[in-house]
């Protein structure tokens, strides 16, 4: 007989292999008639399981007299009742174990209409399941046992994979703490961000094309950065630890109160910088290479005020210009 099980509600197709089948008047399940059987020849009989429960002897009557028994066991129908996780990649290969009862003897598991890359059956209650390749998307989960079939209506969502497309600002200090902004797609439910193979110091998804993330610190050069997701991890972006700039010498070291000359600053790493401050007073400068740039002087109280140059990198340590008084008779 094959199957030799179904469910104990009834209407598994059964059919009975044997010999001398030709005249049944009657299939039996236990002490039930089949629900329908059909004599197909001599050898084979197709019949229709009533419904029932346990382990059953099956046999057929002919005028010739009643067969032995061959046995069929009722199976109860499986249910699901959670999948965990509920969601993962379009590109499957992710591992979710489906709770529920009955599903000892499962037979197929599906993720919509697609079947499972695999399955083991734990346990009566648990089976683990590897999710197959899917457009992105909610499906219904479906486990199909003897006992019949059982399906976790809309349970599990394939997700896109993040894409990156941009990072502003494109550079920062080795110290880190300062906070780029990631752009992109399917960036919504981000469970990492790393520069390099470093976290980020923080991150808040903004929105599904947006995160700010807090600059982890990290070592002069660029780093790839990326967005992890349940669906995947991103494409990468580069960001560049710049070191600070460097004053080495100012010329002349001191000038006028009244202002209006300049100063020339020689040191390293120029080419990027974004502000010179004379004290606490930003002032225009003209870039002349890495390790040159000239800054205005603008009038003044008397004394002495720190020189520093800012970049993406951060801010120079100090160098020491003096305003000076006119001399007076």
């Amino acid at each position: 007989m094959s199957p030799s099980s179904g469910s104990t509600a009834g209407g598994t197709a059964v059919t009975l292999t044997g010999t001398g089948l030709t005249s049944a008047s009657a299939v039996r399940f236990g002490a039930t008639a089949a629900t329908s059987f059909t004599v197909v020849s001599d050898t084979l009989i197709t019949a229709v399981a009533p419904a029932g429960t346990g382990t059953v002897q099956v046999t057929v009557t002919t005028p010739g007299g009643t067969s032995n028994g061959v046995s069929y066991t009722y199976v109860v129908t499986p249910t699901l009742t959670a999948v965990s996780p509920n969601q993962g990649p379009t590109s499957g290969g992710n591992t979710v174990t489906l709770t529920g009862t009955n599903l000892t003897g499962t037979t197929a598991v599906a993720f919509g209409s697609t079947p499972a890359v695999s399955f083991t059956v734990v346990s009566p209650t648990q089976i683990t399941a590897v999710a197959p390749a899917a457009v992105a998307g909610v499906v219904s989960i479906t486990v199909t046992t003897p006992g019949g079939t059982s399906t976790l209506p809309n349970s599990y969502f394939f997700v896109n994979a993040p894409v990156l497309t941009a990072v502003a600002p494109l550079s920062g200090p080795l110290a880190g703490g300062n906070t780029v902004t990631l752009f992109g797609s399917s960036l919504v439910g981000a469970t990492a961000v790393r520069f390099g193979s470093t976290a980020a110091t923080s991150f808040t998804v903004v929105s599904d094309a947006q995160i700010t993330a807090v600059v982890p610190a990290g070592v002069v050069g660029p780093v790839q950065v990326t967005v992890t997701t349940v669906g995947g991890t991103s494409n990468p972006v580069t960001y560049t630890y710049l070191t600070p700039p460097v004053i080495t010498a100012l010329s002349p070291t001191q000038g006028p109160i009244s202002g209006g000359s300049t100063v020339t600053l020689t040191g390293s790493n120029f080419s990027q910088a974004t502000a010179v401050f004379l004290g606490a007073q930003p002032v225009s400068f003209t870039l002349v290479s890495d390790t040159h740039l000239v800054a205005d002087v603008p009038a003044g109280a008397p004394g002495p005020v720190n020189v520093t140059v800012v970049g993406p990198g951060g801010t120079s340590a100090p160098q020491t210009y003096t305003r000076l008084s006119s001399p007076g008779i």
